[in-house]
């Protein structure tokens, strides 16, 4: 387990609670799901206070929904991809036969069994450190003037506002190792000759930057290209 341990920045004391974490109730006993229970609760307090934190002047009901946006599945499923945890799942053969390594409701849970494997395995404050961390890139890409929706959403609001098709978001590079790696990611809009690109340590967050600089570039009325936007 030492390549999951790096890739989250937490060594277990207790080998045999991150083993749980990853072992699906299809595969046996002790399974990840009262662990899951537990992390979910961190995971929701984790993210309030990280949000709390990032964002002294959004209100409550904006930072409650910023909150269900981060927590929800496909959030943890963006994030559990990152790290390759499906390759750490034990499964029952028929959930590997179904394709249960990439299923984003199992890599969810995982993701939310490892925060509660770590609690019981030091303490809250660590596996605070550790969900603070993962959504590093997620929170630099939540722009503050418009905290409700990200910015892939913005932008297409404001495509399918005036009838234009959606944009591509194109894969340029990956460099640096495989639980450090930085992506390159272009977005393209033809109709408006948009073309911005983002920058960052995962595909999602890398996406997030360049719809950014794309939506100000619409909305601003002044078109870039290669316009980088690296979250920080």
């Amino acid at each position: 387990m030492t390549g999951i341990e790096h890739a989250i920045g937490y060594q277990f004391k207790q080998p045999g609670l991150l083993v749980q974490a990853f072992t699906h109730r299809s595969f046996g006993v002790p399974h990840n799901e009262r662990l899951e229970f537990l992390g979910d609760s961190i995971l929701n307090c984790a993210v309030a206070h990280l949000l709390y934190s990032s964002f002294p002047d959004v209100p409550e009901g904006i930072l409650s929904r910023l909150r269900a946006n981060l927590v929800r599945q496909q959030s943890l499923f963006e994030i559990a991809e990152h790290l390759h945890l499906g390759e750490f799942l034990r499964l029952g053969d028929g959930e590997i036969k179904s394709g249960g390594r990439n299923r984003p409701s199992i890599l969810a849970d995982a993701l939310e069994s490892v925060f509660g494997a770590i609690l019981l395995d030091s303490d809250f404050d660590h596996a605070q450190q550790v969900i603070h961390r993962l959504y590093a890139d997620s929170i630099a890409a939540i722009d503050p003037n418009t905290p409700a929706k990200d910015s892939k959403t913005l932008l297409q609001e404001v495509l399918q506002g005036r009838h234009l098709p959606l944009p591509d978001y194109i894969l340029v590079s990956t460099t640096g190792q495989a639980h450090e790696q930085v992506f390159t990611i272009d977005c393209v809009i033809p109709a408006l000759s948009v073309h911005t690109t983002g920058v960052a340590n995962s595909r999602r967050a890398a996406e997030q930057a360049a719809a950014l600089t794309a939506h100000q570039a619409i909305t601003t009325n002044t078109p870039k290209k290669s316009d980088k936007k690296t979250p920080q």
